[in-house]
């Protein structure tokens, strides 16, 4: 498994767990910690609330310093061209030689004429 399937995986996993989180929080305060309002639990209301935000940020910047190094092996990982980039390297060599061979003609054309 290249270093670069490995980061991915990793950003996958932050942003499910990101998306459980998210779902879990109540924009107004409630979600998870709404569920847990008996008086002898063992975190606090707002306990529950600042761990779900501090693990939101956390997640977000995992994602985002995760994005920027596959960046950077992903260049490493790939030294085979897709199919699509040799399709262009292809077309642009049949180009050169028709090029090459009109101006080619078109020399011989004109060395005939003198």
């Amino acid at each position: 498994m290249t270093t670069f399937t490995f980061v991915t995986i990793l950003i996958v996993l932050a942003a499910v767990l990101m998306i459980l989180i998210v779902l879990v929080q109540n924009s107004k305060g409630g979600g998870l910690a709404s569920g847990f309002a008996s008086s002898n639990q063992i975190m606090g209301v707002r306990k529950t609330t600042d761990f779900l935000e501090k693990a939101t940020w956390t997640l977000a910047a995992a994602i985002v310093i995760l994005s920027i190094v596959s960046a950077a092996f992903i260049s490493n990982g790939s030294e085979s061209s897709s199919a699509i980039q040799e399709s262009i390297i292809e077309e642009a060599a049949i180009n050169s030689e028709i090029m090459n061979i009109e101006e080619n003609a078109g020399s011989d054309i004109e060395n005939t004429q003198n």
